[in-house]
């Protein structure tokens, strides 16, 4: 998990089985975890370099997308163009595989960075780091739903489904929830629910404009849930 959903350094034996359903099922059920250290990792960051105020906390904040490589924000590229792309008529799917990225992609991209940086960096300011780490787990959390209740166009997304059982996604979705509850109790609940349902609802209009689900719709949504709590986060409790 670490090694596919971030950059940091993770080796393997020649020998090592990665397309082995239940290893590609153990990567999913550990996904939330993967927010939780990267979150804390930002956070350690941001406290090192607190005696630079917003500084500090604008570089911590980009240091979080960094370390899983812009995988998410380089999806909202893909999406977008792909979206465009559909409007006239265009093949969604070949436009997002393109390697090159069009004019609305990287407007697009560019303003949900804003977006993203401004609420790392506001809770940041707050000392909300709580929250901060309640949202990245519940963001994973809502992808591990639509993993399991989807159907994708990606082999590889399809090769991790098929180990994916109800044991291992109920037992990953209330273990991270116990965790996130003991964070921040209630709030940990509200947030959940509203995250879920707002994943759910953003991949289903997804699903209609584009015709399909795949990892860059996966990493939009994610990027998406992850701007959205942070604001009604903000509001609600600071």
């Amino acid at each position: 998990m670490f090694s596919y959903f971030s950059i940091l350094p993770v080796h393997f034996k020649k020998e090592d089985d990665l397309s082995n359903p239940t290893v590609l099922a153990s990567m999913l059920f550990f996904l939330p975890l993967g927010g939780l250290l990267l979150g804390s990792i930002s956070i350690t960051l941001y406290l090192l370099l607190a005696p630079l105020a917003w500084l500090g906390a604008l570089i911590a904040a980009i240091a979080y997308m960094m370390l899983y490589g812009f995988l998410h924000t380089e999806a909202i590229m893909d999406v977008a163009d792909a979206l465009y792309a559909k409007h006239s008529g265009t093949d969604a799917y070949a436009v997002m595989k393109e390697p090159t990225v069009g004019a609305m992609g990287v407007l697009w991209a560019v303003g949900m960075l804003l977006l993203k940086v401004g609420g790392i960096l506001f809770l940041f300011l707050h000392g909300a780091y709580v929250l901060f780490l309640s949202i990245l787990l519940i963001s994973r959390l809502a992808l591990l739903v639509l993993f399991f209740t989807h159907t994708f166009r990606s082999t590889f997304i399809t090769q991790m489904q098929k180990g994916f059982s109800k044991p291992y996604f109920f037992s990953s979705f209330i273990l991270f929830t116990l965790i996130g509850t003991t964070l921040s109790s209630w709030h940990f609940i509200l947030l959940l629910a509203i995250g879920v349902l707002f994943a759910y609802l953003l991949a289903h209009v997804l699903k209609i404009k584009l015709g399909f689900i795949n990892g860059d719709v996966l990493g939009t949504i994610l990027e998406s849930s992850e701007i959205v709590l942070f604001i009604l986060g903000a509001r609600l409790w600071l």
